[in-house]
């Protein structure tokens, strides 16, 4: 590969995402960076707004494009955008989720369900669709890069969360199975599931289990504390770098050993 890389971040204005877009771009990568920038009514907190992304973007020296994971139509956009501005397309990160629970699954309400696996889950799909063909279009030898955003939940149950826990499962097999896919295409796909990590998702778990902090979740962390974003996001660079040309299909619990104390 040569010249600048570039890649497509969603769920890009705070949280997770934010980390990951800044840690790119510090790393010289060229970025569009969408998110919704609306709340969705279905969901107990607030999303991100359009002044937080467009800080993020001032950061990184990015596009920003307000966007939903669930709609095809904008995740086309934001690739072509990446092809227009950038001349090609190297990289895709499904960083965008939410979060909703507190009854159990069988009672899980539609709209829940909905929304659930509509960003987390098919906001996944809708990304690769618009992204793995812009990334074949790189000559030979490519180095493509796909990576989603799971959680522990992918891994293991999660009472009160079912709907969110199913939903992350399901990214794990989407994207092990394109990773099988893609292999002999010179594109690897891999998942990075973390713990509990200090974003305003978390406080919304937290408001689930009727927590008085997002800290107490630190309990199921051997390591004794929350994770910070840029820690995950560690992880996902690594993932884009040429260092990770050996991982594909692998699943990285960058859980503060969550899920070996399960």
């Amino acid at each position: 590969m040569t010249g600048a890389r570039t890649a497509v971040v969603t769920g890009a204005a705070r949280g997770i995402g934010a980390a990951v877009a800044r840690g790119l771009a510090a790393d010289g990568w060229k970025l569009v960076l969408v998110d919704i920038c609306r709340d969705e009514p279905d969901l107990p907190y607030p999303l991100a707004t359009r002044p937080e992304l467009d800080q993020v973007a001032a950061d990184c020296g990015a596009l920003a494009v307000v966007g939903d994971v669930r709609n095809q139509t904008d995740m086309d956009a934001a690739v072509a955008a990446a092809v227009e501005t950038h001349g090609g397309l190297d990289a895709a990160v499904a960083a965008a989720g939410v979060m909703a629970g507190a009854r159990p699954g069988w009672e899980t309400r539609d709209e829940t369900w909905d929304v659930l696996m509509g960003v987390n889950l098919a906001g996944v799909w809708r990304l690769a669709r618009a992204a793995v063909p812009a990334m074949l279009a790189r000559p030979e030898p490519r180095r493509g890069r796909f990576v989603a955003v799971s959680s522990v939940a992918g891994m293991t149950g999660m009472p009160l969360l079912a709907a969110y826990s199913a939903s992350k499962h399901g990214v794990i097999g989407l994207v092990r199975s394109m990773a099988a896919e893609l292999g002999p295409l010179g594109v690897t796909a891999n998942v990075v599931a973390p713990g509990s990590t200090a974003t305003a998702m978390l406080q919304a778990s937290a408001d689930i289990y009727g927590l008085a902090h997002q800290d107490e979740f630190s309990v199921h962390h051997p390591m004794g504390r929350l994770l910070a974003p840029e820690e995950v996001a560690a992880v996902v660079r690594w993932l884009l770098s040429p260092a990770s040309s050996a991982l594909t299909g692998a699943v990285l619990p960058a859980d503060a050993g969550m899920s070996a104390a399960q």
